[in-house]
């Protein structure tokens, strides 16, 4: 690793160590993380997957990711909200997914807590959650420079919480801020720094 954190690859292109070695790290960092997600679904998917994340590797959520699809009805916040007792059991029951009872409580609740929000002045899930991006983005160069939480993170998990939301702890939002976009976390010499329009200007 170089001294300004990034890790050539065979391909010629500098990643973070956390994206250079496992290959399905390495595609989700190349194609999705850090691109700009909008839409409710997908930002409702992303915050539930961030939650179920919480104590485990992220490389877990992603292999279990179309296990986690298949359970949750693709992340449908209008089914989801629907989920009953006997979903709950045959989610427990589900190997190809983390069966932890309290983030399968809480994905339910979250996606009526979404339907909620459609009645909101401030918007959607995914407007809501937009509207904390902060006026300027971290500059990182090296992944020890890369912060865990924001006082926007920290203002976003206080808001979902009093809208009903649970397992949106600051940490975890910081995490879904980086992954969907509203800050950027690529470090300097990453050759995905500053690719997802949102933030043109921070090389």
């Amino acid at each position: 690793m170089s001294e300004s954190g990034v890790v050539l690859g065979d391909d010629g292109l500098a990643r973070p160590a956390w994206a250079s070695v496992d290959p399905l790290l390495r595609d989700y960092y190349d194609t999705e993380w850090g691109v700009p997600v909008r839409d409710e679904r997908g930002v409702f998917e992303r915050l539930s997957l961030e939650a179920f994340q919480s104590g485990l590797s992220w490389a877990t959520i992603l292999r279990k990711r179309p296990a986690f699809r298949e359970a949750f009805a693709d992340f449908s916040p209008d089914v989801v909200a629907g989920f009953g007792d006997d979903d709950v059991a045959r989610l427990m029951d589900d190997a190809g997914i983390v069966r932890n009872r309290a983030k399968v409580h809480a994905t339910i609740q979250n996606a009526r807590a979404t339907l909620g929000l459609r009645e909101d002045p401030e918007g959607d899930l995914a407007a809501y959650v937009w509207s904390f991006r902060p006026a300027t983005t971290p500059v990182p160069r090296t992944q020890a420079d890369v912060p865990t939480t924001s006082p926007e993170s920290l203002a976003l998990s206080k808001g979902l919480k009093r809208k009903g939301f649970t397992f949106v702890g600051p940490t975890t939002m910081f995490a879904l801020m980086e992954a969907i976009g509203i800050v950027d976390t690529h470090l300097v010499g990453s050759h995905r720094r500053a690719t997802s329009g949102v933030w043109p200007d921070q090389k």
